[in-house]
């Protein structure tokens, strides 16, 4: 088998996980590591981070419409938020009352909420609904790689090989868990590399020492082998990198403890405070899926889906802070680093019997950060209507296609040409980004 065919059917398919520092680095790779300078398209030092929220996050009593308090209340009796516990954002718009954090940053101008985010036709199976969010595709169309994937193909076409070199040294990509997400899947490679978890980067940045290696066979499985290694080269290159940025940071604002999220943003900090020039970090946030026991019965502002949102909030808030404290006069962090919620669904209008809320469609999403648009209200879209449904559920009124095609576009800079590459179709632009920052 030859060398470019091996790799091509075994990366995409698997990880390769390589001890570097005693924790699993996966790399993914298909091509021999040529020497070559970078040619990305757009300079840049800003970063974007994306927070997953798995399983289908309740968007109606996230973001809850105090001027529908009515059917709001009707259509959701065993689960509606006392209208007096809500954080307004406006008089018709208002926070889950555990989202204190958030509502600061909204406060602050550094939260804008999209309202009724989805697609044509949505799909309310988990895992293929997470697909075209993570794919940027149609309801009927499948793909194989994904949006931040060919964002950076574009802006890096000669990734892997070559890489890293001294234009760009750092990884291109950042996923904290074990297997590096499908959006950041290029054409037959991954654009990036992932950390398995929290505690795999502590023992890098400890410097836990690696196992030593054999020497490969001189025969066809050998070789492929020797190539392989090659791959674990270049991750050991990146965690070089991944520990010195690391180790540039020596103090950190207050993160809230017992929280994952806050446990993955806080490296994510960490990272960017010292130098690393990633462009995309993914975290995530699970357990969203709320079918039942969304809500205690006696006190509706508690329950599961309070304790989720009041660890986004939470998270979300401390990250905001850490970035300006690591800001200096020659790195204005804070000026550079933005952030977006996604999930793959909203919940249904009407609450089921068991204090939950089954699949739904359209749901908010949330920008974070100094550079975003606040807009007038800080919200873009109006309340979606809770009486005029389609089969029960909420209408779109964006497709988050517009969404990731406006942070493309006004806050990596990219062109109109490449932005219709990226995702393979012209979408509206909203106004996500500060006016004189893009």
């Amino acid at each position: 088998m030859k060398r470019r065919d091996f790799i091509r059917s075994v990366v995409p398919v698997t990880a390769l996980p390589f001890l570097v520092s005693g924790f699993p680095l996966r790399a993914y790779g298909r091509s021999p590591f040529l020497e070559a300078l970078l040619s990305a398209e757009t300079a840049t030092d800003r970063v974007l981070v994306l927070i997953q929220l798995g399983g289908g996050n309740d968007g109606i009593n996230t973001v809850i419409p105090l001027d529908q308090l009515s059917p709001y209340n009707n259509l959701r009796s065993n689960i509606a938020l006392p209208d007096t516990s809500v954080l307004k954002l406006t008089n018709a718009t208002g926070l889950h009352p555990k989202m204190t954090g958030m509502k600061q940053l909204y406060d602050d101008g550094k939260l804008t909420v999209i309202q009724g985010v989805s697609y044509p036709n949505p799909n309310l199976s988990h895992f293929r609904a997470m697909d075209i969010w993570l794919t940027a595709a149609n309801s009927n169309e499948y793909l194989n790689d994904g949006w931040a994937g060919r964002y950076l193909n574009a802006e890096f076409s000669d990734y892997p090989d070559g890489y890293p070199n001294q234009v760009m040294p750092d990884p291109l990509a950042i996923q904290i868990g074990a297997v590096t997400s499908l959006s950041l899947q290029g054409p037959g490679r991954s654009m990036g590399i992932s950390i398995q978890s929290p505690e795999t980067f502590y023992q890098l940045v400890n410097g836990v020492p690696t196992g030593g290696t054999d020497t490969a066979p001189q025969t066809p499985a050998g070789r492929e082998l020797t190539y392989i290694r090659r791959i674990a080269v270049q991750s050991q290159q990146y965690a070089t990198q991944v520990k010195a940025a690391a180790d540039r940071v020596t103090q950190q604002s207050a993160y809230p403890t017992g929280n994952t999220l806050a446990d993955q943003l806080k490296i994510v900090a960490r990272l960017v405070g010292g130098g690393l020039k990633t462009r995309i970090y993914i975290v995530n946030l699970g357990g969203f899926d709320n079918h039942s026991s969304q809500v205690n019965q006696t006190d509706k502002t508690t329950g599961t889906h309070a304790t989720l949102l009041q660890r986004l909030s939470d998270a979300v808030a401390a990250f905001q802070n850490d970035v300006k404290f690591l800001s200096t006069s020659t790195n204005r962090l804070e000026d550079r680093v933005i952030g977006m919620t996604f999930s793959e669904f909203g919940r249904r209008v009407q609450s089921n019997a068991s204090l939950g809320t089954d699949h739904g469609t359209a749901a908010p999403m949330f920008v974070f950060g100094k550079s975003i648009n606040s807009t007038s209200t800080g919200i873009i879209g109006t309340n979606p209507s809770l009486t005029d449904l389609t089969n029960g559920n909420l209408k779109m009124q964006y497709d988050f296609r517009s969404v990731y095609g406006s942070i493309l576009s006004q806050w990596f800079g990219v062109s109109s040409a490449e932005l219709s590459a990226v995702l393979l179709r012209n979408f509206q632009q909203l106004p996500i980004i500060r006016p004189g920052v893009a």
